[in-house]
């Protein structure tokens, strides 16, 4: 089963190679100019998004946040006119993840969404102590409470969860969390692992996540 691309880009002759070029590599695609668009077509079974930052109607990392109140789980890749760092990390808080700046090749494109999806796919549910990931709800359970994770949180914590007690490197999270390439400060990570422990422990876990100074963290 090919999956669904939903692709939304507001310059009329690249969304159309876009789309001719995804389908020739296997996907099939829904093309949307606007982000009014994107949020009425991201409601049909949609597996992944291509979003470019600047359209018409709206700033492409607010439709992302809106797919994403909206319960959408899957990959979201921005296409940006501008490769500054900061609208790179301003991106990734908006809940994409991953970015290519424009012009870039399809290839790519392609080789970063098959990526992004494999990363995102299904796996059985993890669990650890009192813990429990849902990948079909991409959410956390504490003992019946339900905690809605991002999806780099999602990442984040599964990696630690993978080896319950072990310090897990910053690096590796870094790999894990966000796609290769990214430019991800330390302080772009302690903010998501500060998240993360608030929200183990607002939910009632007898879990936390700890931190070696200068080695790592560790779920335990």
């Amino acid at each position: 089963m090919c999956p669904t691309l939903l692709v939304v880009e507001d310059d009329h002759a690249l969304r159309d190679v876009l789309v001719r070029g995804l389908r020739d590599e296997g996907f099939d695609t829904l093309p949307a100019r606007d982000g009014a668009t994107a949020l009425r077509l991201i409601r049909d079974a949609v597996d992944a998004v291509v979003l470019d930052v600047g359209l018409p109607d709206a700033d492409g990392r607010d439709v992302c946040q809106a797919m994403r109140a909206h319960g959408f789980l899957g990959p979201v890749v921005f296409l940006t006119a501008h490769g500054r760092l900061t609208d790179c990390l301003s991106g990734f808080s908006a809940g994409g993840d991953d970015y290519l700046s424009k012009p870039f090749h399809l290839p790519e494109l392609t080789a970063r969404l098959r990526a992004a999806l494999k990363r995102s796919g299904p796996f059985a549910p993890t669990r650890a102590g009192d813990l429990v990931l849902d990948p079909g709800r991409h959410s956390l359970t504490v003992r019946d409470v339900e905690v809605a994770l991002t999806p780099t949180e999602f990442r984040l914590l599964a990696t630690l969860m993978s080896g319950l007690g072990a310090m897990v490197r910053r690096r590796e999270l870094v790999r894990a969390g966000w796609p290769d390439g990214a430019q991800v400060s330390d302080n772009t990570l302690d903010q998501y692992l500060s998240r993360l422990r608030r929200k183990i422990r607002d939910a009632g876990s007898h879990l936390t996540i700890s931190t070696a100074r200068g080695i790592g963290h560790c779920l335990s």
